[in-house]
This record gives structure tokens, C-alpha cells and sequence, in this order.
């Protein structure tokens, strides 16, 4: 791992624990969940009441994630389906933390971070991954990776594969506007959104 993914690393972590604090600050007690017997995950933390439980982002190094999970977090099947090499901070930014949806705040508005909550939904992401690239390259457009959806809709946040530029863009169109030159940039001047409900 080059230096340069480390800190997307170390900045994915602090940015999660910030929305976590802040959460706490707010409510009293971390986010919360809906429990679903058959959709488990690592950042689960027990019972709020009968139906919620409580959560919060941890990272696929940390100990509720087996040797064999962690061996299995990498988009070298992406690739070797789409015939091309992502760009080092998309697989950074996905094999870094599970973590539900994270709300925050940017100067251009208001985004939900999207992460995997387990492995199934790891390969979900990838899936949905391959299927975002096969239609840029059909359209012929330049090939970019989302990693957040916006309050507009059809609107998403993404990474361009060649510059690792960060973009809005609406769903099958071509990237309009540049947020940031790098995605250690952009998260770092995001804030955790956490004044939306307790729920």
C-alpha cells in the first residue's frame, strides 16, 4: 500500500469515528439499525430495543473480520471482467471500512457516503460497479467509479479511473463538474451530517 493510500486510509477512519462522536454528541448513543437476522455485519454492536441495533463504521482490518473475509476484499475480479485497472483509491476507499450509508456535507450540498455492510454486500458493490462501467463504455464516456449519492436525484458522486479526480455526474452522462483533485481532498472537507432524525 503507497503512502498516498494510507492516508485515504487513515482519513476514511477519522472521518467515521467524527460521525460516530458527533452522533453520540447529538442522540446520546450510536447510530442505529434495523437487526436482520440474514443481513449481519461486522458493524453491529448489539440491541438499542427489540428491532434497532446499534452500529458504527469498522475497519475490514479489525478483529470481527476473518482472515478469509479479509483475503477476499478485492476488485481483482473487476478488473480481470472488465479488462482494465481501477484507480488505486477506488479499491482503497471500498476495502477500507464497513460501514452503512454515512450522510455528510460538502460545500455543493448535501451527499450519502455508500460503503459495503458485509461481504455479500461487498460483492453487490462490485456488481453494481462492473454494471456503472459497462455503461459508460458503451456510451463511450470516460470511465468513472461512484462512491456517493446526492440529494438531487440521478445525481452521484464519482471517481475518475484514469486521474483519480473527484466529479458529480448524473447517471449516464458524461462528469460535469470537479469537486476535488483527489479523494483524501474531498473527504477531508466533508463534515458528518447527523441532524437528519434519530432513527
Amino acid at each position: 500500500m503507497t503512502s498516498t493510500n494510507k492516508t485515504l486510509v487513515q482519513t476514511l477512519l477519522t472521518f467515521s469515528k467524527n460521525y460516530s462522536e458527533q452522533y453520540i454528541e447529538q442522540f446520546g448513543h450510536l447510530p442505529t439499525i434495523e437487526h436482520d437476522e440474514q443481513w449481519l455485519s461486522p458493524c453491529e454492536l448489539g440491541p438499542h430495543d427489540a428491532n434497532l441495533h446499534y452500529w458504527q463504521p469498522v475497519s475490514m482490518d479489525s478483529e470481527q473480520v476473518t482472515d478469509d473475509q479479509e483475503e477476499s476484499f478485492s476488485f481483482t475480479n473487476v478488473e480481470s471482467a472488465l479488462g482494465i485497472e481501477l484507480h488505486q483509491d477506488i479499491k482503497t476507499y471500498f476495502t477500507s471500512i464497513f460501514s452503512g450509508d454515512i450522510e455528510a456535507q460538502c460545500d455543493e450540498g448535501e451527499l450519502s457516503l455508500l460503503f459495503a455492510w458485509n461481504a455479500e454486500d461487498f460483492e453487490r458493490l462490485q456488481e453494481n460497479i462492473i454494471g456503472h462501467i459497462l455503461m459508460k463504455q458503451r456510451l463511450k464516456l470516460a470511465e468513472t467509479v461512484f462512491f456517493a449519492v446526492t440529494d438531487e436525484e440521478d445525481m452521484i458522486v464519482s471517481i475518475d479511473n484514469i486521474s483519480g479526480e473527484v466529479w458529480v455526474e448524473r447517471v449516464g452522462c458524461k462528469p460535469h463538474k470537479k469537486l476535488s483533485d483527489s479523494l483524501v481532498d474531498f473527504i477531508s472537507q466533508l463534515k458528518p451530517k447527523t441532524l437528519l432524525s434519530d432513527k
